[in-house]
């Protein structure tokens, strides 16, 4: 990983695309160990994190770690799920939080050195490009190393670092099972937006 000590940083982590790519290779992810990893790489200016949530039920299996996250260095950025009836009269549910990610890269472009954006979503690509022409260098990371990868290749061609998340796991995986901030819920805001390609 090409990461300098004296770059600004910041993280846009889409929540359910994290949680889909570290549960294909059979991990989850220890967000504490997370932030200190990136902390330790330059000087972490900010860690946002993406999700939606499902707000017509009295308790989303997510809230606890929203909670958590919101409490230990994360900025929260949160939206309902949409619920509609498709066609054939099926209730289906509709979340995307890629709108929210790419306004956020902008406005902090000026603020920091270099963008780390967790996703593998192909329609990134052209948000990569655009921070890059500003003189800033943008790290994906997601995987290549799930059936199928994580990540479109369009954006891991793109970006200035491919970081291959299965080569940091053993730096940001939960050891414990039942450590707070456990992504209990993710699964189903995965579900909801899978849109990674």
């Amino acid at each position: 990983m090409n990461f300098y000590a004296s770059e600004r940083l910041a993280l846009f982590i889409d929540g359910s695309n994290l949680y889909a790519a570290a549960r294909s290779l059979d991990f989850d992810i220890d967000y504490r160990r997370l932030l200190e990893f990136f902390a330790n790489k330059g000087m972490l200016v900010r860690a946002f994190y993406y999700t939606t949530l499902a707000e017509d039920q009295d308790y989303s299996p997510i809230r606890p770690l929203i909670d958590w996250l919101d409490y230990n260095g994360y900025t929260m950025v949160t939206k309902p799920i949409k619920e509609f009836t498709d066609a054939a009269g099926r209730r289906k549910s509709k979340g995307n939080m890629d709108i929210e990610l790419a306004v956020d890269v902008m406005e902090m472009t000026d603020s920091v050195d270099h963008i780390v954006i967790f996703s593998g979503d192909g329609d990134f690509r052209r948000l990569v490009e655009a921070v890059q022409r500003r003189g800033r260098r943008v790290s994906v990371v997601s995987t290549i190393k799930s059936q199928p990868p994580m990540i479109a290749d369009e954006l891991r061609r793109q970006a200035d670092v491919f970081v291959e998340l299965d080569d940091i796991a053993a730096d940001i995986w939960r050891e414990e099972q039942s450590q707070i901030g456990t992504p209990v819920g993710e699964d189903i805001a995965d579900e909801a937006c899978d849109d990674r390609v």
